[in-house]
């Protein structure tokens, strides 16, 4: 179904190039060891500590989680690793278990700028299909990339009925809001056409997942952008469909970086870079989980945890990353 024409009438953007530059800057994109102290003259010297005899560990190593924190991901490459409340929420995937149900291939449709980005970014879709591939194991993932840089949600939903037809695809992946926060949409035409979008696709028995905009700090305080994100997350939860908390990962990873020298990517950390190797696990992992929730309704009928492959039975998923360039 078309977008109403007052919805696609009030998707105008607004010049704003100091904001736009700030963006696309950002898209182009412990433990301390104490010191001994001598023993003092005739006296024996202080005896050892005691080793902990559960120590936790935490990723990266020199990182000391705080006190009662939320646990990192386990399941994630270490440099992805985000609690599980800043990186996901989670739906059901109808579409998704019925095709796993069937044994045929599941098919996935990514839309959004970073599916279609020049450099690191062209090589999202082929590490989302690695990463899907290897968190279901025995299921084949054809992953088909339709982005356009720059393209704000309107134009996005236009072309997605064509795109549609074209793949036929069980789940579609979009990550939106980024370049329609750059153009300075009007909040509720972005809120509407994403809406009804999200309703079109559900309407012809395809999942979706949601991606919010990426993070930035040159515009963590700018009201707008996070009204946007805010704006993403309010039509995931109004929709039932799973959301990717991009933003708020990155900015975890972002804090955690600037803490942490010893960090592996060290003082040239990139945050774009890092939010490219990491989205495809981020998405993976949103997905998998996604997958555990119960459904007794709806065409695809209930799905057991025996119905899923064994590496998506298990909520932690899995604890080793055996190829870290595939992130």
């Amino acid at each position: 179904m078309a977008l109403p024409k007052a919805a696609a009438a009030r998707m105008t953007a607004r010049p704003a190039p100091r904001f736009a530059a700030a963006v696309l800057l950002a898209a182009g994109l412990g433990l301390t060891a104490a010191r001994a102290e001598e023993p003092q003259a005739g006296l024996p010297p202080a005896p050892a500590p005691m080793a902990p005899s559960a120590p936790t560990i935490v990723s990266p190593p020199n990182v000391a989680a705080a006190a009662g924190a939320e646990p990192l991901d386990p399941s994630l490459s270490p440099e992805c690793r985000v609690p599980g409340s800043k990186l996901y929420t989670l739906a059901k995937l109808r579409a998704v278990k019925a095709a796993l149900k069937e044994k045929r291939p599941v098919r996935v449709l990514a839309v959004g700028s970073t599916s279609a980005g020049p450099g690191a970014s062209a090589t999202y879709p082929m590490k989302l299909e690695t990463a899907l591939e290897r968190s279901l194991p025995d299921v084949d993932v054809v992953v088909e990339a339709r982005g356009l840089q720059g393209e704000i949600a309107s134009g996005a939903a236009e072309r997605l009925r064509s795109m549609v037809a074209d793949v036929e695809p069980d789940l579609v992946i979009w990550q939106v809001g980024t370049h329609d926060a750059l153009a300075r949409v009007e909040l509720d035409a972005f809120g509407d056409a994403l809406d009804e979008t999200v309703k079109w696709i559900k309407s012809h028995e395809m999942d979706v997942v949601l991606v919010d905009p990426l993070y930035t700090a040159s515009l963590a305080d700018d009201a707008y952008y996070n009204s946007v994100v805010r704006k993403v997350q309010e039509v995931a939860a109004r929709e039932g469909v799973p959301l990717v908390q991009r933003y708020e990962a990155m900015r975890y990873l972002s804090a955690r970086a600037e803490k942490s020298e010893g960090h592996m990517l060290g003082s040239r950390f990139r945050l774009n870079d890092l939010g490219l190797r990491c989205m495809a696990e981020h998405v993976t992992r949103a997905i998998t989980l996604s997958l555990l929730q119960p459904d007794t309704t709806g065409t695809a009928g209930p799905v057991l945890k025996s119905d899923l492959p064994p590496a998506a039975r298990d909520p932690r998923g899995p604890q080793v990353n055996p190829t870290p360039d595939a992130h």
